[in-house]
């Protein structure tokens, strides 16, 4: 007789795969995506290295004639002999009296300078040294003033005596310490002799506190240097280029001086004298204090060396150690003010925004440069340029370019899917560029990397105007290109060689499809994604024509999005109504020699085994023999995937004998054995297919064997007096929700099979061991 427990017991129906009825919230699909859907990963698209160093790469799309030359000559006579430059700054109040002081060497205007005289008494050096000192340090902070504040007839006379002093001063330092130097610069005699000379009169002008733009004998120092410019070496040129800024020239001086670094620097092999002259620290300086406005055309060049420095990695720290990013950050944030102020753009910023954002995309490698992105709110600005120049293409290729490199990383692809105005912007940019394989390919990138793990980010696309429309087009698209290309390839008689990198209108197709795959996560979208026959249709006609030797991911992504969108068992589904037709297009990825496109295959009949029909077709075609097969596989995965199947046919009590084929149920319990400890969702399907197998036993031994009756019972016991071991890998959430789902799900089931087959099975009197 039997007990009411086990009445209740015998009268459990088979286990299989909960009907929509009982469909999981999304977190918990998100939770258990082993279980059904699954997001896709694939390569960030790669940007060619160039071969040479220009303004513009040869995949720009400016026309020789629209973009500013990187190939030009610089000479002296390039740069303008006076500088416009106003002097900033308060000046003192006009002498009443002129003081007698020793007539000037030189005056501005005079190209010659003159012969030093006898030098003064060091002590009174000291003394005009300090007192020259104090007087630029007054002027550096906007008022020639004394420390202390003095009544007017006593500030008066301390004013000329001041003023008398500066004039001694500059006599002074000029003619022992400057002249000297310029001599030795207008010999010429090496280029060795002349780059010390430059590094000596760097140090000396700083001593003496005459950088910038104060100095009144600065005119006669620049037309020595000026003329050193066609010596034509390119360290003595970078030496007179770093005195020349650091004396803060404007105008043409200016545009001539970054034009004569950009050229410098468009050789790799220079890239050690930048660094050893620190000519980084200048560049960046005219970035920081000189007018975006009035000077766009230097800014230009001037970006163009910073950006061939920054393909180099050993400049990477110091570049951002120095501030580069959040300098060019604060630029773009002036030309989007400006644009948005008077409506148009700035003449000539789009060059420069390409400069500056290519610089940008090299920066962002270092984890240092993305954490300050982050801080300053760059990504948000980014966008708004991108919507600014949306005409230009080569601006918004470099941003996607920045952006496919950041969304890479957790916190970066966060704060982007946070902007809500960026999905509308990648789609009119989709729309835009769609047969611009290079720019849409790093949208579409980018957008597979928002909606990866991010079910808002799902949505929210999901909800712009045209969001679908805008993929199907782009899908269909690049699929005809891709179908194109392959017919001229089969025309030419040539085969394309085993794993070669995917062709352009492929590398679209992957990085889309992957994209379709994460939106068919949500659990109101991926209905909406099956039910539509546009898209099912050009998935299926994709794995209709490719197979996984021609393109491993594209094959590999595109079932990957079936089986997402088959887990949604809707009235209106495609997948659902051509579920026979899928079935075979799977069979070629079964008897492939690819272990990935095996998996997503098992995967999809997983899902599809849910219906007769499919159950059927499987054992007519002996695919049933594969999934017993891949039990041996000793890939937690791939015997997850293929005891689902298995658990699907044997709900049907006529396929339940199958399960003895290829040894399937000591297969099954090995997988047991092997992963149970550690994976309570395998060992439940294990322990649910032996359930369903086992509806009818009438003797355990013969259900299953005596030596694999023992081995269940031997398990069983032991799981149920164990917990559910997991390394150290996983985090204490994820801990604690195994933990859970051991205790809740696995054991209940357990216990169930361990009490079915107690109940029948029959104990043996042992036997005596022989003696030998």
């Amino acid at each position: 007789m039997l007990s009411p427990n086990d009445k209740k017991l015998e009268k459990l129906d088979p286990f299989y795969r909960p009907s929509v009825s009982k469909q999981k919230t999304s977190a918990e699909i998100i939770s258990e995506a082993r279980n059904a859907l699954r997001t896709v990963r694939t390569q960030r698209p790669l940007t060619p290295r160039e071969d040479q160093r220009k303004l513009f790469g040869s995949a720009s799309s400016r026309t020789p004639e629209n973009r500013p030359p990187s190939s030009f000559s610089v000479h002296a006579s390039s740069f303008e002999s006076s500088d416009s430059k106003p002097i900033s700054g308060a000046r003192l109040s006009p002498l009443e009296l002129k003081p007698k002081a020793p007539a000037s060497p030189a005056t501005e205007e005079d190209p010659c300078p003159s012969f030093p005289k006898p030098p003064v008494d060091p002590a009174k050096i000291r003394r005009i040294s300090s007192a020259r000192a104090r007087l630029f340090r007054a002027a550096s902070q906007g008022a020639l003033l004394p420390d202390r504040t003095l009544p007017p007839t006593q500030r008066s006379k301390a004013d000329l005596q001041e003023k008398d002093t500066e004039i001694e001063v500059n006599e002074v330092f000029w003619n022992t310490r400057i002249i000297p130097i310029l001599h030795e610069l207008e010999k010429k005699e090496n280029i060795e002799m002349l780059c010390a000379a430059c590094t000596q009169l760097h140090h000396t002008l700083e001593e003496g506190s005459m950088l910038g733009n104060r100095f009144k004998r600065r005119t006669i120092l620049l037309k020595t240097l000026y003329k050193l410019v066609d010596v034509g070496s390119d360290l003595l040129s970078l030496k007179l280029a770093k005195i020349i800024l650091a004396l803060k020239v404007s105008g043409k001086n200016l545009l001539n001086v970054c034009k004569l670094i950009f050229k410098i620097s468009r050789s790799e092999k220079n890239d050690s004298l930048i660094q050893n002259d620190s000519i980084l620290e200048s560049l960046l300086e005219v970035l920081r204090s000189e007018g975006l406005q009035a000077n766009t055309e230097a800014f230009l060049y001037c970006m163009g060396a910073i950006k061939f420095i920054s393909g180099n990695p050993g400049f990477l720290n110091e570049m951002i150690g120095k501030g580069a990013v959040e300098i060019l950050l604060n630029l773009i944030k002036q030309i989007n003010e400006i644009t948005e102020k008077s409506g148009t753009c700035l003449p000539n910023s789009g060059h420069l925004l390409v400069q500056m954002t290519a610089t940008l995309r090299n920066l962002v490698d270092s984890p240092l440069a993305r954490s300050k992105l982050l801080s300053i709110s760059a990504l948000p600005q980014l966008c708004t340029v991108m919507g600014q120049y949306t005409g230009d293409k080569d601006v918004c290729t470099n941003i996607a370019r920045i952006f496919s490199k950041l969304t890479s990383y957790h916190d970066c692809c966060v704060a982007l899917a946070n902007y809500s105005r960026c999905y509308a912007l990648f789609l009119n940019l989709i729309n835009k560029y769609q047969k611009k394989q290079d720019l849409v390919v790093r949208i579409v990138f980018i957008l597979g990397n928002l909606t990866a793990k991010n079910n808002q980010a799902r949505e929210q696309f999901c909800r712009e105007k045209g969001s679908f429309p805008t993929l199907l087009s782009l899908f269909h698209t690049f699929y005809e290109l891709d179908l194109h290309s392959r017919k001229h390839v089969e025309e030419g008689d040539e085969r394309p060689p085993a794993r070669r990198p995917p062709a352009q209108a492929e590398d679209v197709l992957i990085k889309l499809t992957r994209v379709l795959a994460n939106l068919a996560i949500h659990p109101r979208v991926g209905p909406a994604i099956a039910a539509h026959p546009r898209i099912v249709g050009l998935l299926l006609a994709t794995l209709e024509y490719k197979s996984i030797d021609d393109c491993e991911e594209l094959v590999i992504n595109t079932t990957a999005t079936i089986n997402n969108l088959s887990y949604y068992q809707v009235k209106n589904s495609v997948i659902q109504d051509k579920k026979l037709y899928i079935a075979e297009l799977l069979i070629k990825l079964l008897v492939s020699n690819n272990m990935d496109g095996i998996l997503e295959a098992v995967r999809v009949f997983g899902n599809l085994s849910q219906d007769h029909d499919i159950c059927n077709f499987i054992v007519q075609k002996n695919v049933h023999k594969f999934m017993i097969a891949l039990l041996d596989a000793k890939h937690q995965d791939i015997c997850f995937s293929a005891c689902g199947v298995l658990l699907n046919l044997t709900v049907d009590k006529d396929k339940r004998v199958i399960l003895k084929e290829e040894g399937g149920i000591k297969k099954l319990v090995d997988c047991l054995r092997d992963f149970g400890p550690t994976d309570w969702q395998l060992a439940c399907l294990v322990c649910k297919t032996l359930w369903n197998f086992s509806e009818n036993i009438t003797s355990a031994s013969s259900c299953f064997g005596v030596e694999t009756t023992d081995t269940l019972l031997a398990l069983l016991s032991s799981f149920l007096d164990e917990e559910l071991a997991l390394d150290g890998s996983f985090d204490q959430d994820l801990k604690n929700y195994h933990r859970l789902h051991w205790e809740t799900e696995f054991k209940p089931v357990a216990q169930q099979l361990l009490h079915r087959i107690q109940r029948h099975h029959t104990f043996l009197e042992p036997l005596p061991v022989p003696s030998f």
